[in-house]
């Protein structure tokens, strides 16, 4: 039997897996003036090279994705007599690093990381891998433990993945092994790597094909006899902290990332709607799709799963082994569907390194804003300047709430998210921006957020001027259902009414008041100038010119008035 490696770990990062000498092209903290840093996070994997270019924004802090490169080297192709990395495998690795470095110095990276794991830190020629790296490449390499990726993968998916405090358990299906983790958006709860992963099971157990039954028993066995201890130490943890809460906290939930497991949530989301999602973050994989799409992959041929949508020629190899395990552990784990993560581990070395360099100082608040963040980087980006209309905007949900409409919190903030961005289409084009505004917001790749919430908040800027919301309209006919379109018609009423008292960006109101008159079915909104000598005809106009939405889904009237009193700012 294989014993999996877990522990517990903090947050912070183990100094012991940094290498004494990053790879700085530049010196970054020597420029306290700088406002924002290049960083090239490498991940040398059992199966692939991955790297991602980060743009890491101090301020807020947060880090945005500018660019990525992945080649499959397949270090994990060990010499079958000796177990170590074969000449050829170790040519691909570093020939993939030069590739890296070149890309990394046409960014401007300020410093590059690169990390390995299952591949190299098992092979007996490992250390003589990451020597030749260093002398050929220039690079160094950090090696760490199978706890130390998990807790980095751990890293990269809060980093792009609200929890809500809420436990979910996370797992990530490699070319070598398998990472198991728990937390709630804190530091992890557990941690474990696995030595189970899509190309070591191939090529250890895989020797036909289709798979017979005979293999596909013994794998399942095999996985499900390596991971139930991990499983069972992850339940005893999961029991101990949230057996005792409420319902919500005690639902165990869990997130999938890595490439084999997109790579099953593409195949199922074809099936059910006909198309690949993008983006794939936050799309939900069930049990009963994977389990098809398991009986269904192990019946076929290489050159079969060759032709299936989303499926690289590498990915064909080891795509059964990969499905096999996602499935032992989601019977394991007794969870129904899984929702997946686009942000694993590379993402994951860009926090760590954040965190290195004290970019980050309260981790539960970094975790807690991540949707937050997300839509201020975004906002910032596009200059789209829309800081007082979201005050409006949700001062106007919250006096109306109960009264006119019962939303909740979750819809608060997409129309926060929405007031924020609505402005986002002028860095395209003035003409038709609320069009673009809904562009930008629906490819922006929004943090936290599921594919549906990011559509109900374009939807709710698309909406803030012009046309109302139509059937016809594409955009709005492929919301989910009814409900979804009526928040979009309520939300995006709201926001025409806030986007009115900021008439060219004037900043003329500090306040409002809206009180309803249920028996003559008015909303009176009481508006205090910035300053008293203001009569805000311009904004009173507009409030009248833009109220008609409004009026017709809630059914009242709109009366503006200013207040008797204004402010001295």
């Amino acid at each position: 039997m294989v014993n999996p490696v877990s522990a517990e770990f903090p947050l912070q990062p183990d100094p012991s897996s940094h290498s004494p000498d990053h790879q700085a092209l530049g010196s970054p903290f020597n420029q306290s003036d700088r406002q924002e840093f290049v960083l090239a996070a490498i991940d040398i994997g059992t199966n692939s090279i991955h790297m991602v270019i980060a743009t890491v924004d101090p301020a807020l802090p947060s880090f945005n994705v500018i660019g990525k490169e992945k080649d499959t080297v397949r270090l994990g192709d060990f010499c079958e007599d000796t177990g170590n990395l074969t000449e050829a495998a170790m040519a691909r690795g570093i020939s993939s690093l030069k590739r890296c470095l070149k890309v990394a110095h046409r960014f401007n990276a300020d410093d590059v990381v690169a990390v390995a794991t299952s591949a190299v830190r098992e092979a007996g020629n490992g250390q003589i891998f990451i020597d030749r790296v260093k002398a050929e490449v220039g690079l160094s390499i950090n090696l760490i433990s199978g706890t130390e990726e998990a807790r980095r993968i751990y890293l990269g998916v809060i980093s792009g993945m609200e929890l809500r405090s809420r436990p979910h358990a996370l797992i990530d299906i490699g070319g070598g092994s398998t990472e198991i983790m728990l937390g709630n958006g804190g530091p992890p709860d557990f941690l474990s790597s696995n030595k189970v992963g899509a190309v070591r099971l191939t090529a250890k157990f895989v020797s036909t094909d289709p798979l017979s039954r005979k293999e596909y028993e013994y794998l399942r066995a095999y996985v499900r006899g390596v991971l139930e201890p991990t499983v069972d130490k992850l339940r005893e943890k999961f029991q101990k902290k949230f057996g005792q809460g409420d319902a919500a906290a005690q639902t165990l939930r869990l997130i999938g990332t890595s490439g084999t497991i997109e790579c099953l949530a593409v195949l199922a989301a074809v099936d059910r709607l006909g198309i690949e999602p993008n983006p794939l973050n936050g799309c939900c994989l069930t049990y009963d799709e994977l389990s098809h799409w398991v009986n269904r992959l192990r019946k076929l041929s290489y050159e079969d799963r060759l032709n299936l949508p989303g499926m690289s020629d590498r990915r064909a190899e080891i795509i059964v082994a990969g499905a096999i395990i996602l499935q032992v552990a989601m019977e394991l784990l007794a969870v129904d569907q899984l929702k997946i993560c686009e942000r694993s581990l590379r993402e994951g070395v860009v926090v760590d390194w954040m965190l290195t360099h004290g970019l980050i100082e309260d981790r539960m608040e970094f975790q807690a804003s991540v949707r937050n963040r997300s839509v201020i980087k975004m906002a910032n980006k596009y200059k789209a300047d829309g800081d007082r209309v979201a005050n409006f905007a949700t001062a106007l949900f919250d006096q109306t709430q109960g009264v006119l409409h019962n939303w909740e919190p979750a819809e608060r903030e997409y129309l926060w998210a929405a007031a924020m961005l609505h402005n986002s289409g002028h860095y395209i084009s003035h003409s038709a921006h609320h069009k673009h505004s809904y562009y930008l917001i629906r490819n922006g790749s929004l943090l936290g957020f599921t594919e549906t919430e990011v559509e109900i908040i374009a939807n709710i800027a698309r909406y803030h001027r012009k046309s109302q919301p139509k059937r016809r309209h594409e955009n709005y006919s492929n919301l989910p259902s009814k409900q979804e379109r009526k928040m979009v018609d309520q939300l995006s009423a709201i926001l025409r009414l806030a986007v009115a008292l900021d008439r060219g960006r004037s900043r003329a109101i500090a306040s409002l008041s809206a009180h309803y008159d249920e028996d003559n079915k008015t909303l009176s909104i009481q508006l205090t100038p910035v300053r008293p000598d203001n009569n805000c005809e311009l904004e009173l106009w507009n409030i009248d010119y833009k109220k008609a939405w409004f009026e017709e889904v809630f059914g009242l009237e709109v009366k503006a008035q200013l207040a008797a009193q204004g402010i001295i700012p």
